[in-house]
C-alpha cells in the first residue's frame, strides 16, 4: 500500500488528502449507491447544525475539511456530508473485525481487518501526517475522508482501531469521524476516552492501547453510542465485529456477516490465553464460513464490503511496530515502527 508523507497546517493537510483522493471521488465514490442514499440530506437543517458544532468546537478539523474540499475540487458541504455518512445513515459500507490480546512476553497485540467499499480497493493509502505543532500520526486513509476512523498510531504511542456500529436512532451530537480525527491529536489514552464519550451522532467501536515509558500498558475498548456508551478495560482477549456486544442493545442493526464473524472469532480464540501475530493473521484471513467469512473478498458480499487491508500492531516498551497485509496473506506489504513518544 502506498504511503504518503503530509505536513503543514490543518487546511494544507486536508488539501493534500483531497488531492490524493480526487480521482476516486469523482470517478467512483459519487457513483456508488451509498452516495445516492446521502443526497436527501444535502443542505438539511441536521447537516447545518452538525456544521455549526464542528466549526465552533473543532475549528482545526473544520479547516481540514475545507482543505479536503479544495483538494477534491468539491463544495465544502458536500464533502462534509460524505464525512458524516455514518451520522445520517443507519447502515454504511464500513465493516471491520478486531482482535486484541497479549503475547507470552506481555506485549499487547492489536490486529484489525479494514473492510470497506470494494470499489475503493486500489484507492486507499497510508497517510504519515505531521501537524503544525510537530505531532504526527500514521493512519489508513480512504479517499475523500478524514483520517482516524480506520486504524492508526500516533507519536504518543496511542493505537486506535475502529469498527462501524449500525445504530438505528440518531441524536444530535458531534460527527463520529470528527471525534475520531480529534483523538489523533491526543497525548494520553484517558484524553482519548474522554473525547470519544462526547455527545455524538453516529456509533463506533474503538480499540485503544498505549504504553507510556515506565508505566503499565493501558488497553481500553469503547462502544461509543452516545449516552449508552460502554467502556471496557481489556484484561484478556478482546474480539469485535460490527455490533454492540458488551451489553444488550436493541437499537442497532446486526447484519448476518457481523454476527457470523463475531461467532467465528469467539470459536477460534475460545481456548487461548495468549496470542501471536500469526494467530491474528490466520484468524483475520479465515474463510471457513464461505458465505460470511472474516476475510472478505466476494463481489457479492452481503454488506457490500471487502477486506482492503489487515494491520497488526505490537505495543512494546518505547515503541509500536506494525505490519500491514494486503491480498497476499503470506507476506506483509508494509511494515514500520513508531519510536519513543514524548509529551
Amino acid at each position: 500500500m502506498k504511503i504518503f508523507n503530509i505536513s503543514g497546517s490543518a487546511f494544507h493537510i486536508g488539501e493534500a488528502l483531497g488531492q490524493l483522493g480526487k480521482a476516486a471521488w469523482h470517478c467512483k465514490i459519487k457513483h456508488t449507491a451509498l452516495w445516492k442514499q446521502l443526497q436527501p440530506f444535502q443542505d438539511s437543517l441536521y447537516m447545518l447544525e452538525l456544521k455549526k458544532k464542528v466549526q465552533n468546537d473543532f475549528p482545526d478539523i473544520w479547516q481540514e475539511i475545507m482543505g479536503l474540499a479544495k483538494g477534491l475540487d468539491e463544495s465544502v458541504m458536500t464533502v462534509f456530508l460524505w464525512n458524516c455518512r455514518g451520522d445520517v445513515l443507519s447502515s454504511t459500507a464500513d465493516g471491520c473485525t478486531t482482535i486484541i490480546g497479549t503475547d507470552t512476553a506481555g506485549n499487547m497485540l492489536v490486529a484489525h481487518n479494514e473492510d470497506g467499499l470494494p470499489e475503493l480497493m486500489d484507492d486507499c493509502f497510508l497517510a504519515n501526517v505531521t501537524t503544525e505543532n510537530g505531532a504526527s500520526f500514521l493512519s489508513f486513509a480512504y479517499p475523500a475522508s478524514l483520517c482516524g476512523h480506520t486504524f492508526s498510531v500516533n507519536c504518543f504511542g496511542i493505537v486506535n482501531t475502529v469498527n462501524n456500529l449500525r445504530i438505528k436512532n440518531r441524536t444530535m451530537g458531534y460527527p463520529r469521524q470528527v471525534l475520531a480525527r480529534e483523538v489523533l491529536n491526543k497525548t494520553d489514552i484517558q484524553e482519548v476516552v474522554d473525547t470519544l464519550l462526547y455527545p455524538r451522532s453516529g456509533g463506533f467501536h474503538h480499540t485503544l492501547v498505549q504504553k507510556k515509558l515506565g508505566k503499565p500498558t493501558s488497553s481500553i475498548c469503547i462502544e461509543a453510542i452516545n449516552k449508552q456508551s460502554n467502556v471496557r478495560i481489556i484484561e484478556s482477549i478482546g474480539l469485535h465485529a460490527n455490533h454492540v456486544v458488551y451489553k444488550t442493545f436493541d437499537a442497532q442493526i446486526i447484519t448476518t456477516s457481523s454476527q457470523e464473524r463475531q461467532s467465528r472469532l469467539e470459536s477460534i480464540f475460545s481456548q487461548k490465553k495468549y496470542i501471536t501475530p500469526l494467530d491474528c493473521l490466520q484468524a483475520l484471513s479465515d474463510t471457513q464460513n464461505a458465505e460470511f467469512p472474516i476475510y472478505r473478498t466476494s463481489e457479492h458480499d452481503s454488506d457490500n464490503e471487502n477486506t482492503i487491508a489487515t494491520i497488526i500492531f505490537t505495543v512494546q516498551e518505547g515503541k509500536v511496530s506494525w505490519e500491514l497485509y494486503g491480498q497476499d496473506r503470506n507476506g506483509c506489504e508494509n511494515k514500520g515502527e513508531v519510536g519513543l513518544f514524548s509529551e
